[in-house]
């Protein structure tokens, strides 16, 4: 059996992963997250653990021995990681630092999630290959837990994502499919940039990449995202058009009115052509994701 652990298991990704590994049965997963197990299935091993502890994450992972282990853990917040940069390097490069420590002692297979963000925004469909320039702190915590993967010896892959949607057992945050479909079928107005340009990634796609990756032992970086650019605003009518829902609550507005902390990439969206070739690994466009997300519902 192959033995995996996910840190930030009660996550979206994390709950997700879980289900398809679990139901793969050929893995021996181990979850690690704060507080208690949130994501409804017992038959895995749980391990309530502040990762953000050098010594106690050492220690679990030195017990375990895994083959792999799944970074699913971040902080996100793009604001939040402006105004508490220490907080931000601590989960997003620190622990990194410490899983690539303990890989390197064991030989475990490091997968990464990263994102977009890494990147200024000046020409979308960024390829692997691309000179990142992140904007924002978020952006720049990511690209040096990056570095810090590509500057060791172990066996590592990044997967680049963007704007991760769906949905699981028991959710701590929303997402934007959830959000504006909530505030829509509350009747309630919204405002969404049109002027930002992105490709949003289901996270069951998100979830098969880390699967396909593990079992082809793909190392590298690879793009995961839905197959389509689309500015903001259309994702959001795409998404009230989705469910039934009233498009005309939705106002275009300009990312300039936002007044948001950290500086957002205009235009991201990734070229998908080495994870099609490589990984054999094809997405769909979102309003197809959307409509396999409605099933599940």
């Amino acid at each position: 059996m192959t033995k995996v652990v996910i840190t930030g298991s009660n996550g979206l990704l994390g709950q997700s992963l879980l289900n398809l590994l679990l139901d793969a049965s050929k893995y021996q997963v181990f979850g690690f997250s704060r507080g208690k197990n949130r994501s409804g299935r017992e038959d895995f091993t749980y391990v309530s653990i502040d990762i953000t502890e050098e010594v106690t994450l050492k220690k679990e992972l030195l017990k375990i021995q895994p083959d792999f282990i799944i970074n699913t853990a971040a902080m996100t917040h793009v604001d939040v990681c402006e105004s508490e940069k220490e907080a931000c390097d601590l989960l997003n490069v620190e622990v990194v630092k410490w899983l690539k420590e303990v890989s390197e002692e064991i030989s475990s297979h490091i997968i990464h999630i990263s994102t977009d963000f890494i990147f200024d925004g000046k020409k979308g469909y960024y390829k692997e290959t691309d000179i990142p320039n992140p904007l924002s702190y978020y952006g720049l915590s990511k690209l040096k837990s990056e570095e810090v993967l590509k500057n060791s010896k172990i066996d590592f892959t990044i997967l680049r994502t963007i704007l991760v949607f769906g949905r699981v057992y028991d959710m701590s945050r929303s997402n934007i499919v959830l959000w504006v479909k909530s505030m829509l079928e509350q009747g309630k107005e919204i405002t969404i940039v049109e002027d930002q340009y992105r490709m949003p990634t289901y996270v069951e796609d998100l979830a098969l990449a880390c699967k396909i990756s593990m079992d082809k032992r793909a190392t590298g970086v690879y793009n995961i995202a839905s197959s389509e650019l689309l500015s903001v605003y259309k994702i959001a009518q795409q998404i009230a058009e989705a469910f039934g829902l009233n498009k005309s609550l939705i106002t275009p507005i300009s990312t300039s009115t936002l007044n948001q902390t950290a500086p957002r990439p205009p235009k991201t969206g990734f070229d998908l052509s080495k994870t099609n070739k490589e990984l054999g690994f094809y997405t769909k466009t979102f309003k197809e994701d959307l409509e396999r997300f409605k099933k599940t519902l």
